[in-house]
């Protein structure tokens, strides 16, 4: 757990553990020769990924950015990932119940990114955290309707029930959520997958998901398999690079499995690099 403040906020690291996902997947068409001196890769070519969530103080408000995989992933999910379920005792170690939770934003709705949303409770599927308000595109909400490519990324329970509530509200395109708080929307991993775009006293950080998901993957070209546009992914990669790094931004990866978040910036051969705070 790390903790840094970004003018009037506090951002805390907190997780939902370590799971597993294929290494091949996890770089695409980049060959493992080159990945693997970057996170290396076990005799079954999984490697480790982070579930890493933020939660953010702001003085008036306490959000949560991203829920982990949570504890209801099928049988033939936990075999293939494992599920370490540790984001309830990362909050408690944080000193944050779940009922003091105001505000959760999912960057997307996969399933490692929306797991705690929502918890079974005997029969029922009610919400982890029974005072927010909870925050994703409707366009990623749609997505998760269809037949498509990366159906099995998505379980219903983690958020049609908080639709159904209305305690999850669903956004079209950019917008802000509170103050200093707000989401763009990045394509690439999928059509509306948003980042969290955190700035207070003058100074930025983003939650950039999938987009980036560990500081192995800076690179323009270092794009995951699971990625449904992994054209726009660059593209999209540009458009970010082009504000955070002037800006310097502190950049905030969602599996990485040891760095929760640092600085971009560019050498002089026009290769990314990063900072640590």
């Amino acid at each position: 757990m790390q903790r840094i403040t970004l003018g009037d906020f506090e951002l805390t690291s907190v997780s939902d553990g370590i799971y597993l996902t294929d290494g091949g997947a996890f770089f695409g068409v980049i060959p493992k020769v080159l990945w693997e001196k970057k996170l290396p890769a076990d005799e079954r070519n999984m490697v480790r990924s982070g579930l890493n969530s933020v939660l953010v103080r702001t003085g008036k408000s306490t959000v949560l950015i991203e829920t982990g995989a949570g504890n209801k992933m099928p049988e033939r999910m936990r075999k293939i990932y494992g599920m370490p379920a540790r984001l309830m005792d990362s909050l408690a170690a944080a000193g944050v119940a779940p009922e003091e939770i105001d505000v959760v934003i999912n960057s997307h709705l996969h399933f490692d990114h929306c797991g705690w949303n929502t918890v079974r409770r005997s029969d029922k599927i009610v919400p982890t955290f029974p005072n927010a308000k909870y925050y994703v595109q409707q366009g990623e909400w749609e997505h998760s309707k269809e037949n498509q490519r990366d159906g099995m990324s998505y379980i219903s329970e983690n958020y049609d029930p908080l639709i159904e509530s209305g305690q999850m509200t669903l956004l079209h395109g950019d917008q802000e959520i509170l103050p200093g708080i707000s989401v763009r929307v990045y394509p690439g991993h999928t059509r509306a997958m948003q980042a969290i775009v955190l700035t207070s006293g003058g100074k930025t950080a983003c939650y950039i998901s999938d987009l980036i998901p560990t500081s192995a993957h800076l690179d323009l070209s270092w794009v995951m398999g699971f990625d449904l546009y992994p054209v726009e992914s660059m593209e999209s990669r540009k458009r970010y690079y082009a504000e955070a790094v002037p800006g310097n931004w502190l950049t905030m990866f969602t599996h990485d499995p040891e760095v929760p978040w640092g600085f971009v910036s560019q050498d002089e051969k026009g290769k990314m690099m990063l900072r640590e705070p």
